[in-house]
């Protein structure tokens, strides 16, 4: 499979399909807001989303959207807003499914599909209510030792991982820099789409000193340039949180109108994919 192509933002979404198991990073990590609109303009349906590991906007507004059918998270909120207003109105109304974890365990269980394992132990689970909600999580003995029960989580193996970098190249490398979460969620996945503020000629691994941050072509299935890709959250040092709209949107989405009333705004305000 050709890997690291750049194609537009709308292919791009086009390549996510309905019913796959998506991941997506935190606010502060670079979710791609940009991909986000693509894929609610089209209509997606039924994702299971994975959170890194914490959802925020990007969940909320696709589960606003009807788009998620399961949602694998330790947690979705919109920070210093409060709660997610969609994703808690869902899980009241029994319209998404929860499987709930913490932030050590979404880690651990990608770490276990980056490596082919098909399950990983953890620590710091047994005696926590988490363990009641999860089926398949499983406390086993341990191998090596006596009286020292282990969880035993199973791989989280996504079908697509996506997010937004500041800079990517016509290679299909793209530069995380220190969030190498994103680095760990493309080696887990079948495929990555990645977004990018700016997309330049040079390959960006023949740079010395920041190769070390950039996730190889191998890892990407294609790149779409998306100037403001993650606004309105803060990105990097290229632009800020946009408060008010957030103040906005947490106020709004509080009811299923109000939220269709800020989402239809919010989709007229992003141009249109080329």
């Amino acid at each position: 499979m050709e890997t690291g192509t750049v194609i537009s933002l709308e292919a791009l979404a086009a390549r996510i399909p309905d019913d796959c198991k998506l991941v997506m990073p935190k606010d502060v990590s670079g979710p791609s807001l940009a991909a986000v609109g693509e894929l609610i303009r089209r209509g997606v349906r039924g994702l299971h989303l994975v959170c890194v590991p914490v959802g925020g906007l990007a969940a909320d507004l696709l589960i606003g959207a009807d788009a998620v059918a399961t949602i694998e998270t330790s947690a979705v909120t919109l920070g210093e807003l409060g709660a997610a207003p969609r994703f808690s109105a869902a899980v009241r109304e029994g319209r998404v499914r929860v499987l709930d974890a913490t932030c050590p365990a979404i880690y651990a269980g990608l770490q276990a599909a980056e490596k082919g394992l098909p399950f990983v132990p953890l620590r710091g689970l047994i005696g926590s209510d988490v363990l009641k909600h999860r089926q398949d999580w499983k406390v086993i003995d341990n191998p090596f030792g006596q009286d020292d029960p282990i969880v035993a989580l199973p791989a989280i193996a996504p079908d697509v991982a996506l997010f937004h970098v500041p800079v990517a190249d016509r290679h299909g490398n793209a530069w995380v820099g220190v969030r190498r979460e994103l680095m760990l969620m493309a080696h887990a996945s079948r495929q990555a789409f990645v977004t990018a503020e700016r997309i330049v000629d040079d390959n960006l691994l023949d740079d010395g000193d920041r190769a070390a941050g950039v996730l190889p072509s191998t890892y990407v299935t294609a790149v779409a340039p998306a100037p403001r890709g993650a606004a309105p959250l803060r990105f990097h040092d290229l632009y800020d949180l946009d408060e008010p709209l957030l103040a906005r949107y947490a106020a709004e989405a509080r009811t299923a109108a109000g939220f269709s009333r800020f989402l239809d705004a919010w989709l007229q305000r992003r141009p249109r994919a080329a």
